[in-house]
């Protein structure tokens, strides 16, 4: 296991849609280790394997003193909305409001191939359609109304962490939550 470089906001692979598992192998393994390890050193609720440089649809969780890990993710969201503060490792020291489905049921698999459902409200749910969307090459900032993401922008902009030309922030291409009006 090690901890790996976190990728920030302005890199292209958090914009890319990550690619399905198809190899269950000890690379895997390896990969949710260092996910494992660099999300608790950070420390962060989840990460998805894009942050970390990997285009692999990989993420892991710890939320409330669950620990875990989700490959392959498909989810099925209530029609119940949550909207509550949200932020990211990839854009360090910011939290914003960000609209969410209160509850989600993930179906995916574990690093052994074998089939997972995780089911979670409030701050898992909100946690698992984060990582999700990082595996999607969607922002949180995608999903913010246009005032949060006006503000989010100037604070990037300002942010001495941040480098180089910002890239184009999208709005999400998903039915729910994240279209402006």
């Amino acid at each position: 296991m090690s901890i790996k470089d976190i990728r920030l906001f302005g890199d292209p692979l958090l914009l890319t849609p990550a690619l399905d598992v198809t190899d269950f192998d000890r690379e895997l393994h390896q990969l949710v280790a260092d996910l494992t390890e660099t999300m608790m050193d950070a420390p962060g609720a989840g990460l998805a394997a894009p942050q970390i440089g990997v285009g692999l649809r990989v993420f892991t969780y710890h939320v409330d003193g669950e620990l875990g890990h989700l490959i392959n993710p498909s989810l099925d969201l209530s029609s119940d909305l949550q909207d509550g503060p949200e932020g990211c490792l990839s854009f360090p020291g910011m939290s914003y409001d960000v609209p969410r489905a209160l509850r989600v049921v993930a179906k995916g698999q574990d690093m052994h191939g074998e089939p997972v459902m995780l089911e979670g409200s409030e701050i898992l749910a909100r946690c698992i359609q984060h990582e999700t969307d990082h595996l999607d090459g969607i922002l949180f900032v995608d999903r913010m109304d246009v005032e949060q993401r006006k503000l989010a922008m100037k604070a990037i902009r300002e942010a001495e962490w941040a480098g180089g030309a910002a890239p184009t922030v999208r709005i999400s291409p998903h039915a729910t939550f994240g279209r402006s009006t």
